[in-house]
């Protein structure tokens, strides 16, 4: 059978094996004494634990002793007054009354108490006030930006409506203008109708149609009344002046007309003048203006051009070739007519075949 190891031999063979080790890893004899010092350490620690609580009990016994002998502490006189207080029978409700006129006879003096706690009081409700006031300015600065946003948002659907709307308006202005125009002319040929002259019946006209004309058709007349104009290329028009359906390329008000030609025709001057702008940035890519008082004429998605910023040009003379440049949906020439910064239908100025 395996012997049994006690807790001391268990620790003097743990310390030899620790030894052993430390003996092979650094060559060196390690002297028997060496092994026995723990052990001879650790029975000096028990008896000095042995000896402190045998020095406990003593004082123990002693102050016992003391207590029991000595009636100083115990005396007779405190342990009959002890009895006495016990055997006392105690009125709460006189001690409560006395208690009540003690705090009343003596409020003034207790005074500062009060107001001390109704500062602490105060103190602990402005910081509550306080902390409500900065939660309530950030919930609203919160609630403002968020309707600011929410105004933003219907400012930018309200001036969508609005160009909408002036689209709209344009279109009926021009088709109640042509109205009038055809029931004007029909008043016309009845000569001397309500017994007034040719003469005044031809002003009275002259001055309706001028009420009833847009903005556009007075500027377009001004332009034809005022200016020499010819078409800038050959081609059909692939997509008309004003409202159309908008797409990422496509916008939904388009300001000019769009000419379809394949890629290097010819683009020539619609009208004299002086070159403004020559440029190639910006959705009309390589574009040129040319300006002439207060008439403007944009020349747009060329592929080059012909002319230099500065330059004085003639009608019919060459200025640039036609491209696929800027934000396009195929080769053609964006051809725009401005009086004053306001676009102007080309359709309304220059005839097409």
């Amino acid at each position: 059978m395996e012997k049994i190891l006690s807790p001391e031999e268990r620790v003097k063979r743990a310390e030899e094996i620790y030894y052993r080790r430390r003996e092979n890893n650094q060559n060196i004899r390690v002297a028997s004494s060496h092994v026995n010092s723990g052990q001879e350490k650790r029975e000096w620690s028990l008896y000095r634990k042995m000896i402190l609580q045998i020095l406990i009990c003593v004082v123990i016994y002693f102050v016992f002793y003391v207590v029991k002998n000595n009636h100083y502490i115990f005396s007779q006189d405190v342990v009959n007054q002890t009895q006495a207080f016990l055997q006392t029978d105690i009125n709460f409700e006189q001690v409560t009354e006395q208690l009540g006129n003690f705090w009343n006879e003596n409020q003034q003096h207790f005074q500062f108490l009060n107001t001390w706690f109704n500062k602490q009081d105060e103190n602990k409700d402005g910081a509550k006030n306080e902390e409500q006031q900065n939660n309530t300015q950030q919930n609203n600065v919160e609630h403002n930006n968020q309707e600011n946003t929410t105004n933003n948002a219907n400012q930018n659907n309200a001036i969508e409506n609005d160009t909408n709307e002036q689209s709209n308006n344009t279109e009926t202005s021009n088709n109640t203008a042509k109205m009038n125009n055809q029931e004007n002319t029909q008043a016309n040929q009845a000569v001397g109708m309500g017994g007034a002259s040719d003469e005044k019946t031809a002003v009275a006209t002259s001055a309706d149609e001028s009420s009833q004309k847009t903005q556009m058709e007075l500027d377009a007349e001004y332009i034809k009344k005022n200016f020499s104009m010819q078409l800038p290329v050959k081609g059909t028009i692939t997509s008309h002046y004003g409202k159309r359906q908008a797409t990422e390329i496509v916008s939904a008000n388009h300001q000019g007309i769009d000419i379809g030609v394949v890629v290097g025709t010819t683009v020539v001057a619609s009208m004299e003048g002086k070159v403004s702008v020559v440029s190639g940035e910006g959705e009309y890519g390589t574009h040129v203006k040319i300006v002439n008082k207060d008439v403007t004429t944009i020349y747009a998605h060329c592929s080059k051009i012909l002319v230099k910023k500065g330059e004085t040009v003639k009608k019919g003379q060459k200025i640039a070739l036609s491209g696929n440049t800027g934000k396009t949906t195929g080769p053609h020439l964006h051809f725009e007519i401005r009086r004053n910064e306001r676009t102007v239908d080309p359709e309304l100025i220059l005839k097409w075949n």
